[in-house]
């Protein structure tokens, strides 16, 4: 019989005030994939067009997509008078204060990739846990709490809605697998565990005119081949949806880059601290990979603002040493 995810963290979460709140939480957030789920498998069908933007601009300034404002309020559905005492949310200005007595703290990406929710291309939901550090009930000191090192996380994970509705977990004590099946999530025989080193690398080579010195200098050492410096041929891959292209990682090793450049509001990266990188980074660490912002871990970096930008390096631990040492 399968292990469900019930039955995982009932096996492997410390069974203390906190170890159960975050395996409640984890739980509700499954509730929470399984609605995003069916809404993104009826998109297209008359009055249900996910894609279509709504009009509004979020926090980053990305515009939204209908499915983004779905899928956040579904997450806010679903922890909301649980253990939580914050949401924080990509889609979110601030902080939504939730229960006065919680003891965590969730933040998430709703819906990443979202600009493929109409290619039929895999978009998912990511989320960190982190516990919470402050007695008091106020935005600015919760807010606080939300600004802790990535290494502090409880738990991380992405939920990705595809062919499958898989999860991708850690709670600290390395990396699990979940496929949903009849309503329920339930481990797959797969351990996600980084090669040292892989022969695949994920980048938007369209943005390579705006890239640093050493980001070109990198990927054209992948490009040269078993003739060049790393020795061995490279297959690029992107998806342009992080969760598809961090599955694929997990799965075959390889890089993900997406470096600073020289656009606009790039120069200090694109992605998103705690809403992306710290949770991914937590799980590629436990998968024995190396997350990085070029120079240093993702996970020792303390963040200065909720919806702080970073670049994201990510994947066996020899190819991204090979990128910091350029």
């Amino acid at each position: 019989m399968n292990t469900t995810l019930a039955q995982y963290l009932s096996r492997s979460i410390e069974r203390n005030s906190v170890g159960l709140a975050v395996k409640d939480t984890i739980i509700c957030l499954s509730q929470a994939s399984k609605n995003i789920a069916h809404f993104l498998s009826k998109n297209g069908l008359l009055n249900n067009e996910m894609g279509i933007q709504t009009g509004d601009v979020n926090a980053d300034g990305d515009s939204q997509k209908a499915l983004d404002v779905i899928a956040d309020h579904e997450i806010i559905k679903a922890i909301a008078n649980k253990d939580v005492a914050a949401y924080f949310s990509e889609e979110q200005d601030t902080v939504l204060l939730l229960e006065q007595k919680g003891n965590l703290i969730v933040c998430a990406d709703p819906l990443d990739g979202s600009s493929n929710i109409d290619n039929n291309i895999s978009v998912g939901t990511i989320f960190s846990i982190l516990p919470r550090k402050n007695d008091s009930f106020e935005i600015d000191h919760i807010t606080n709490d939300a600004l802790q090192p990535g290494v502090n996380q409880l738990a991380s994970g992405f939920f990705m809605y595809g062919p499958q509705t898989t999860l991708i977990l850690t709670i600290g004590n390395g990396v699990a697998a979940f496929v949903l099946d009849n309503d329920e999530f339930v481990r797959m025989d797969w351990e996600p565990k980084l090669t040292h080193n892989g022969n695949q690398f994920a980048i938007n080579m369209s943005n390579m005119r705006f890239w640093s010195q050493k980001a070109r200098d990198y990927i054209h050492k992948c490009l040269d081949g078993e003739e060049g410096t790393f020795a061995k041929n490279y297959n690029m891959r992107w998806c342009g949806s992080l969760v598809a292209d961090a599955w694929r990682i997990f799965r075959e090793g390889g890089i993900f880059l997406y470096p600073e450049d020289s656009r606009k509001n790039y120069d200090t990266g694109r992605l998103r601290l705690i809403y992306e990188a710290n949770p991914i980074a937590f799980l590629v660490e436990q998968a024995g990979g190396r997350a990085s912002n070029g120079k240093t871990e993702i996970l020792s970096i303390k963040p200065n603002a909720i919806h702080q930008r970073i670049p994201l390096i990510f994947g066996s631990k020899k190819d991204v040493a090979n990128y910091e040492n350029q």
